[in-house]
């Protein structure tokens, strides 16, 4: 501390030359450097009874604070800069001394100002200044002087100021903490009713709308006592003013007009309504406040500028606001919804939403996003709403619904969107989306209703599925669209019998296969889900088989890969061909082993319970009971493994459970008796000998496997030899040709062994009165056959070019060669010679 004492000499004597402070406070301001900080300590002198120095304080804690120092001339006084400045006034926690002063002046007005002033001032622009505040209890303090007499108005605009900029820096929850307290709550209705009632200038109203914001912020906490104070009752009367007419004074006489201060206050008193809803004590009163009337008001046509004379830009605002309120209020007040035909009024918006009417949005709010010259941003807003009633699940607005002909309303908007020429955008998907759900919605559970959604809404439906994967990531909605897609075909055509012939002859079930082999993991629960409802119809069965995916894959070896890929997130224990490991617990994984087993209350489901819901692999499983075990087309023998742990799933999710039974028993030290104890154990057994079994039937088929694929091997490579035995043998036969045409000597063995050949060959019939004639030419030493006319297929002529093209070989009489018979073996083509 010892090194900021000429510093704080320096700040005292800066004050002092500037006037702020008076030169006889000087020597006192100077010895109380020694107790601390300088700062610190400038304020600890507002405990002496003096006006002056208190306001002197002030003005110099603000000097150096806020404001720059002088030119260079007087640096020699002004040695710091005034970020050092800013940082030793927010070290040395002098606003925490400002806010206890406060308690500590008493009925001093001019000085309560001041040091809300200096408050204002330093809490502006550091987030450290008014977490320290919120330690000295501000926002509770300042809140209790807002109705503090003040004819100007600047206590009022300065607290109020302070802790809007306490909510934007510190803790909202704290200083929620700090206000919930009676007396604030008070003031601040009295200061807020205050304005209300008798602010008539642009400041008023400006300060009239700053407390409702807060006032707002303050209504979301349940722990405030805005009811038990009134002040809910008063914001709802002042809400619904003027679209309801109440008798009471508060309104009388009042006037709400079109100016900017105004509007804004209407759009901040339907934000408060949405906030009211988080303490359910406050519906009551906003059902006798009428709230959900004052807001239907502007659920209609723009072609009536409503209860004022909004301007069209005005009212087109209002009426999305109130809109986008009616999303948050109206499914806590049902009856009130009922009441007021809300089903009826949305319908007929819808209505106007998608006739030809000229109307040309202006698209100015927040709101009205994407709906400028249309009437995209009604629609929208009136979908979602018609989408948060219906999800409710309540009977008596879904078939107010289903009576006023909604079904093919509804079809005829998504049919008009679905088909529409226009770019894809995120408000039409949204709507799509909306009108998805509301349907299914309506027609869950209803066959009548099913019915009645018929050819077209499946028709729509399947366009809707058709929609290109590389989109599902694209962050405009298309992920939430074929998700609200699927929810429909379950909730509108599964269990209608003519609805479901129609989607299949569509080929509905072929373009959810494809959906589901091209969707993200965390859509096949919902897909598997439909495909194994819509599998109750035998007409599908043979849909499934008929499928191919990529690269020619069957639909039961998809299904089979899902249900690895399943185990292997969980991590169950599978060797590399899929084969159970842990005979003991055949489908618990790693995961889920690690979590372990907790004992659990009766009516609290066991985790292989739960496990069932959550998991797809019980989906698959029943499909595939649904197709059989056996004669399922495209399987492998890896999948032939996995198929039997799929057909036992039953079996091993059974046993599961009773391995749970054991291990809560032992943990809660629960001793069964003998009977109970041997029949456990029998039953433990005998699934750890139908793991093994299965597990032998795995191997089995791996061993036939790769026997047939040996087999399969072998009967390859005789293919291969068969193959290549012609290329052999014509080899073979160049090779006894080339050997009779060089070689005499074989030339003369082959005529001889031909000639043996043809003799063994004949038949003999000893007949003394016939004459046999020999066919053969004697004395050929050829092996070919001679007629009258022989074909001679010699050396090509090409190769006879040159010095060999003079020899010419002579045919004898007879048909004898001469100049070699041997060589004149080799014959060719095309060249007949008569034999003479």
């Amino acid at each position: 501390m010892e090194r900021h004492v000429p510093q704080a000499n320096r700040y005292v004597q800066q004050a002092a030359w500037h006037g702020l402070l008076d030169p006889q406070d000087l020597r006192l301001k100077m010895r109380a450097q020694q107790d601390g900080h300088p700062t610190r300590n400038g304020g600890y002198l507002l405990r002496v009874p003096s006006t002056e120095i208190r306001l002197q304080i002030c003005d110099s804690i603000m000097w150096l604070y806020c404001k720059e120092p002088p030119s260079q001339e007087l640096e020699d006084l002004y040695p710091t800069s005034k970020s050092y400045n800013m940082q030793m006034i927010e070290e040395s926690g002098v606003v925490e001394t400002l806010v206890m002063g406060l308690t500590l002046v008493g009925n001093q007005l001019e000085v309560k100002l001041r040091i809300l002033q200096t408050l204002q001032c330093l809490s502006a622009s550091s987030v450290m200044n008014c977490n320290l505040m919120l330690n000295a209890q501000a926002a509770n303090k300042i809140c209790r002087y807002l109705n503090d007499p003040e004819p100007s108005g600047e206590m009022l605009f300065r607290s109020s100021d302070i802790l809007w900029t306490l909510l934007e820096k510190a803790s909202k929850k704290e200083l929620i903490n700090q206000l919930t307290d009676f007396e604030c709550i008070h003031a601040l209705k009295e200061a807020f009713l205050n304005q209300m009632i008798n602010g008539y200038r642009h400041s008023d109203r400006q300060l009239r709308n700053d407390l409702l914001v807060i006032a707002t912020i303050l209504a979301e906490s349940p722990l405030v006592p805005m009811i038990e104070t009134g002040f809910t009752k008063q914001l709802i009367l002042f809400a619904t003013f003027p679209e309801v007419k109440n008798q009471n004074p508060l309104v009388n006489g009042l006037k709400i007009s079109t100016n900017h201060e105004d509007f804004e206050m209407k759009k901040i008193f339907f934000n408060m309504l949405v906030a009211l809803t988080n303490d359910l004590a406050s519906i009551q009163l906003l059902s006798e406040g009428q709230a959900l009337l004052a807001l239907f008001h502007y659920v209609g046509p723009n072609e009536k500028l409503g209860i004022r004379d909004w301007s069209a830009a005005q009212f087109e605002e209002l009426q999305l606001h109130a809109l986008a309120t009616l999303i948050s209020v109206a499914p806590v007040m049902v009856e009130d919804y009922m009441s007021c035909q809300g089903n009826t009024r949305l319908l007929l918006l819808l209505d106007w939403c998608t006739s030809r009417d000229p109307y040309f949005g202006t698209g100015n709010s927040f709101h009205a996003t994407g709906g400028c010259g249309s009437k995209k941003a009604q629609m929208r807003y009136c979908l979602r709403l018609l989408r948060s009633m219906a999800s409710l699940g309540e009977e008596p607005i879904n078939q107010n619904l289903y009576d006023q002909g909604s079904i093919h309303q509804l079809l005829d908007i998504l049919k008009g969107i679905t088909n529409s020429l226009e770019e894809e955008t995120k408000i039409n998907l949204d709507m799509q989306t909306d009108i998805l759900i509301i349907l299914s919605s309506i027609c869950e559970n209803d066959i009548h209703r099913k019915e009645l959604f018929g050819a077209l809404g499946v028709e729509v439906l399947m366009k809707l599925l058709k929609i290109n994967p590389i989109n599902f990531y694209s962050g405009m909605g298309h992920n939430k669209l074929i998700l609200s897609t699927v929810d429909c075909i379950w909730c509108c055509i599964v269990g209608c019998y003519t609805a479901e012939d129609i989607f299949l002859e569509l080929g509905g079930i072929f373009l959810l296969l494809d959906l589901l082999e091209s969707s993200p993991k965390h859509m096949h629960n919902l897909i598997l889900g439909t495909l194994l409802e819509l599998c109750d119809n035998s007409k599908t069965i043979y849909h499934v088989n008929v499928w191919r995916g990529k690269n020619d894959c069957t639909a039961a070896s998809f299904l089979l890969h899902l249900w690895r890929q399943e185990e292997r997130e969980m991590r169950v224990r599978r060797d590399d061909h899929g084969r159970i490991l842990d005979v003991k617990k055949p489908l618990l994984g790693l995961i889920q082993e690690e979590l372990g087993i907790t004992t659990l209350p009766a009516v609290r489901l066991s985790p292989a319970v739960t496990d069932v819901s959550g998991n797809p692999r019980v989906k698959i499983y029943s499909i595939f009971s649904k197709l059989g075990f056996e004669d399922l087309p495209g399987l492998s023998a890896h999948d032939y493994v996995t198929l039997a742990i799929v057909h036992r799933y039953l079996d091993f999710k059974v046993g599961s459970i009773w391995n749970e039974i054991e291990k809560e028993l032992k943990q809660e030290e629960i001793h069964p008796v003998i009977p109970d104890l041997e029949g456990m154990h029998t039953i433990k057994k005998y699934y750890e000998n139908l793991g093994r079994q299965i597990a032998h039937r795995q191997t089995d088929i791996l061993e036939n496997q790769q026997k047939h694929d040996i087999l399969d091997e072998q009967n390859m490579y005789a293919e291969i030899q068969q193959n290549h035995r012609p290329r052999e043998l014509s080899m073979k036969s160049w090779k006894d040709y080339v050997a009779r045409t060089s070689n005499y000597e074989t030339l003369k063995e082959a005529k001889m062994l031909q000639e043996q050949t043809i003799e063994f060959s004949r038949l003999y019939v000893n007949k003394e009165d016939t004459i046999f004639h020999q066919p053969e030419i004697a004395g050929l030493h050829t092996t070919g056959f001679w007629g009258r006319l022989v074909k001679v297929e010699s050396t090509p002529l090409q190769l006879l070019e040159g010095p060999l093209a003079s020899t010419k070989p002579a045919i004898t009489r007879g048909g004898s060669l001469k100049n070699g018979d041997a060589t004149n073996e080799m014959k060719t083509k095309g060249c007949s010679v008569s034999v003479k």
